[in-house]
């Protein structure tokens, strides 16, 4: 096979300054007048005149790898097309730069590689280090939850060109404790220009404590907890699916909530059929539970694209609130840990710390208005009860069913069809008082007697087929016959 007649020259352009670019670099630069650079967002990328960048492929393409794919062909097209051309790229072109390792497998041209100064070389510089007596281990950010898998020590992290690739980096470590959150890093940015900055900062804010861009490195002194893989390979598959599935495409918060409500309603439907003797029973809770992660997660996701927040803030938010709310778990500042007597005490601070940190100012505040019925005035019973507006026990509530009921026979009566519908929710609203009073959650108890209106009536429906009775012509004395057998025979199968 003949060797290619079409070369492509390799330069680096330094970390960021132009102090930084060898005279090697120059020299080639302004030899070959066929020129591309992989971006022109560089400190550097002046140098390199009447270039071609590829930023409109990062514009365009779904993935890096895509990117990648695209940058070589371009290169390759030019190359063959004009017999050589140059090809800049950020700092090394041997340190993490997939297109040029595609480049020098290509057997469609000749590659040669300049040597170039990269950012490791102020990095070590700014950290003060040995990077080989430090043992320290050279991370892709996009690649942070496979490559750094299994690895302690010192670790440096490039491309964390953006706040969620920081975000992606916090959420592959598995820390239960907590404890990983005042783990000391570094944030390196823009190194060897004017507007270079080394951030000393915590795990906890590495995504918060600047704007992170394409000159943006991490590096973590000690990384002493495992990588959490598993999680961070499902947050991958949801961006995967937002960015290639059309139907996932198409999504947004809103047109989600029909199958957020349906998810979660699942995950109740396969709890209450949980059997504490059967494992197997597990499993079905297992899938809803991952159901409804995913829904979580889209919302993420979608929020992620939009440059709002990440699945990071979600959980950093919720771990952050529950320490606050149980001061008797978690010390505070000052290590002074509350002292409670029990569930009522917990839940009355919590309450308390709640109204401090909403700033509200009604018992009702905060109730979302999309509960469902029963829920919603089970809530809003309880807050009111708080504030002092209860009667003192359920003998108080139990006479307003009988009142409410009459009312409800009086506006029937009467033929005012919202006067019904009124004083129907007035009847309902006085029942989940009772229930409440009676410490039964109406919802569940609304639930369960569903459940068994349910399965007697298929009892009915079954008695009724195998005597020829059609249920939708018989006399109300017989379906209530069936009826009454099929509660004995429901009570006996219990």
């Amino acid at each position: 096979m003949p060797a290619p007649t079409a070369r492509v020259v390799v330069v680096g352009l330094g970390p960021g300054g132009t102090d930084h670019v060898t005279a090697e670099t120059l020299a080639a630069i302004d030899r070959i007048t066929n020129r591309i650079l992989r971006t022109g967002v560089h400190p550097s990328a002046h140098l390199v005149p009447d270039a071609v960048t590829c930023d409109d492929l990062y514009e365009a393409a779904d993935r890096f790898a895509d990117v990648y794919s695209e940058i070589t062909e371009r290169v390759v097209r030019t190359a063959v097309e004009h017999g050589e051309v140059l090809y800049a790229v950020p700092g090394s072109p041997l340190v993490l730069e997939r297109s040029v390792r595609a480049l020098r497998s290509d057997p469609r041209i000749s590659c040669t590689v300049l040597p170039a100064m990269s950012f490791l070389d102020v990095a070590w510089a700014r950290l003060g280090i040995d990077p080989v007596e430090s043992g320290v281990r050279l991370v892709d950010g996009h690649e942070f939850a496979t490559a750094a898998a299994g690895t302690t020590g010192a670790v440096l992290v490039a491309h964390t060109h953006a706040n969620w690739v920081l975000s992606d980096i916090k959420l592959s470590i598995d820390d239960p404790t907590g404890d990983l959150d005042t783990t000391p890093v570094v944030l390196l940015h823009a190194l060897g220009t004017p507007d270079e900055r080394i951030v000393e900062t915590t795990w906890a804010d590495m995504d918060r404590s600047l704007d992170a861009d394409h000159l943006t490195s991490l590096f973590i002194p000690s990384l002493g907890a495992p990588v959490a893989d598993g999680y961070v390979r499902f947050h991958q598959l949801a961006r995967t699916l937002r960015e290639q599935c059309p139907w996932d495409i198409e999504q947004t918060h809103r047109s989600l909530v029909p199958y957020l409500v349906e998810e979660t309603y699942e995950v109740v439907d396969a709890i209450e059929h949980l059997d504490p003797d059967d494992a197997v029973t597990d499993e079905a809770l297992i899938e809803e539970l991952g159901d409804l992660l995913y829904q979580i997660e889209f919302h993420a996701t979608i929020a992620e694209q939009e440059g709002r927040f990440t699945i990071a803030d979600v959980t950093r938010g919720i771990h952050d609130k529950l320490v606050r709310r149980h001061p008797h778990v978690f010390a505070d500042q000052q290590g002074n840990v509350v002292e409670v007597d029990g569930t009522d005490q917990v839940l009355a601070n919590w309450d308390t710390i709640k109204q401090t940190e909403k700033q509200r100012t009604s018992v009702f505040d905060g109730i979302p208005g999309s509960l469902p019925a029963l829920a919603l005035a089970h809530k809003v019973q309880k807050k009111a009860a708080k504030a002092g507006f209860d009667w003192p026990d359920v003998d108080g509530a139990l006479p307003k069913i009988a009142e409410e009921t009459a009312e409800v026979m009086q506006a029937a009566r009467g033929g005012d069809a919202e006067a019904v519908i009124a004083e129907v929710g007035d009847l309902l609203f006085a029942v989940v008082n009772v229930a409440r009073h009676l410490g039964v959650e109406p919802e569940t108890a609304l639930r369960a007697a569903t459940r068994t209106f349910r399965g007697r009536f298929e009892i009915v429906e079954r008695l009724a087929a195998g005597r020829g009775i059609d249920l939708t012509t018989a006399e109300l004395a017989t379906l209530l016959a069936l009826w009454d057998e099929a509660k004995v025979t429901s009570t006996a199968d219990e």
